[in-house]
């Protein structure tokens, strides 16, 4: 697995980037040789961050792991994408359609304590369209984190979402 680190506020010490190809370098028995993990070490304020992001067909495996301290974030995110990866083994595999992006002894590897993806609730509502804008207010009366909505300039199915900071964000489907 290729590792490519990047800095921003923060230039990367010999010492990190041996810590982060060490830990994230663990991560390589789950992935096959060609595949990338993306890493960018970043410092606001007090805040030590650290986000991992790896393409694979179809999928993105990604963690964010803030702390006081960037080798414990780099401890955490290691052990969460890990997580991630076991959890989520077979819906990543499905039928082998992604395995080229894992590594054999991955894929063979029986888990023993897979939990089932459960849908518990289903809603349905009407879309009606409207601007970005009045979709992060309808959002806001509703107390909701995220509103599906239908943009009235596109007329495709988009979402905003609230970030960290009071900001908000908004996806939209590539075409």
């Amino acid at each position: 697995m290729k590792i490519i680190i990047t800095g921003k506020n923060l230039e990367v010490s010999e010492g990190l980037r041996k810590a982060v190809e060490e830990k994230i370098g663990r991560l390589d028995k789950y992935f096959a040789e060609d595949t990338t993990a993306k890493v960018t070490l970043s410092v606001e304020r007090d805040r030590q961050k650290i986000e991992v992001t790896i393409p694979v067909k179809g999928n993105i495996i990604r963690s964010e792991q803030t702390s006081s301290d960037m080798y414990v974030s780099i401890d955490l995110v290691q052990e969460i994408i890990e997580r991630q990866l076991k959890k989520y083994k077979n819906k990543l595999i499905d039928k082998k359609q992604n395995a080229a992006s894992f590594s054999d002894a991955f894929i063979e590897k029986v888990e023993d304590d897979e939990e089932e993806v459960k849908i518990v609730r289903t809603k349905q509502f009407d879309i009606k369209p409207m601007y970005p804008e009045d979709a992060c207010v309808q959002m806001e009366l509703l107390g909701h984190d995220f509103y599906v909505f239908c943009n009235a300039e596109t007329e495709q199915v988009c979402v905003v979402y609230k970030r960290k900071g009071g900001t908000y964000g908004l996806i939209e489907p590539e075409v």
